[in-house]
């Protein structure tokens, strides 16, 4: 049995099922688990436990089937202290690394582009503000050291001034205050009174007895009657409103909410005519005075009007 102790599992299966016996029957037999007989038939040592259970399994098993125990057990130890196979050493493995796609190109070709491109941002960003902030100056000789039109030698020198600076002068002509033509007195008299038309409210404030009378923008009578002193009267209307006071130094105006103080070129004897505008102004009364017997004297009471 020189092949006992090369295989002593597979020598004990062999010898089992030569008997016709089974796994189990001999489990039976020898009072152990059924797993401890296939262990031991598969060599699995390890599963059994610890070896002095395996080496005393061994024995029984051998001597239950009549084989020699020491020749099973020589099979036993040759099959755990054999030398564990070498372990095959993986093969190098080298990783392949891409290399960065920068490095394919040549650095003389990346310095080159990037000058390119800072090349053609430049024209772009250089040109247009060039065309801007560049305007022509050409030399313009001022008019008032031309010389004059009869004069031979200012003639000629005029014919050789730069041909650029006429189209230049006609084009943009010099305006000047002086040039403009002045406003004449019916303009200026139709601009006041509509600056002062609009809806007005007079209050008159009597520290003294004055009459008043006082007409709207179309001509109604708006008021006329005396104004008694420490009393205060409220007069509304279309402006410019005309206004007689016939004690002027007696009465305090405010027009619209606000103080409006009546000044001498509207005073005459005491006896103010003017034109009271919504935006708070006086002017001068363009209307004919009311005829001199029709106002009373300064101070007096004016009578109520009949019309």
């Amino acid at each position: 049995m020189t092949g006992l102790s090369a295989s002593a599992g597979a020598t004990l299966q062999a010898e089992r099922e030569r008997r016709g016996l089974s796994s189990q029957k001999v489990a039976d037999e020898l009072r152990l688990d059924r797993w401890i007989i296939d262990a031991l038939e598969a060599e699995d040592y390890a599963r059994v436990g610890p070896s002095v259970f395996a080496k005393g399994h061994l024995k029984r098993y051998a001597a239950f089937l009549g084989l020699p125990a020491a020749e099973i057990m020589a099979g036993y130890e040759s099959r755990v202290h054999a030398p564990n196979p070498p372990v095959a050493q993986p093969a190098n493995v080298r990783l392949r690394t891409d290399a960065p796609a920068v490095s394919n190109l040549p650095l003389p070709q990346i310095v080159g582009s990037v000058a390119v491109v800072l090349l053609v941002l430049g024209v772009l960003w250089w040109k247009p503000w060039h065309q801007r902030g560049a305007s022509p100056s050409p030399n313009r000789t001022p008019a008032a050291a031309l010389p004059a039109t009869g004069d031979a030698g200012g003639a000629a020198s005029t014919a050789g001034a730069d041909v650029e600076s006429a189209p230049d002068a006609m084009a943009s002509p010099t305006v000047t205050p002086s040039s403009l033509p002045a406003a004449t007195p019916a303009a200026a008299a139709e601009q006041n009174a509509t600056a002062g038309m609009g809806r007005a409210r007079l209050r008159l404030s009597f520290s003294a007895d004055s009459w008043v009378d006082v007409h709207d923008a179309a001509g109604r009578r708006a008021f006329a009657g005396n104004g008694r002193a420490n009393s205060v009267k409220t007069i509304a209307g279309i402006a410019p409103m005309r206004v007689y006071l016939g004690f002027a130094s007696g009465v305090q105006l405010e027009i619209n909410n606000r103080a409006v103080a009546i000044g001498p070129q509207f005073v005459f004897g005491d006896v103010a005519r003017f034109e009271a505008g919504a935006d708070g102004v006086l002017r001068r009364d363009s209307h004919s005075a009311p005829p001199a017997g029709a106002m009373p004297a300064a101070g007096a009471p004016m009578p109520p009007p009949t019309g």
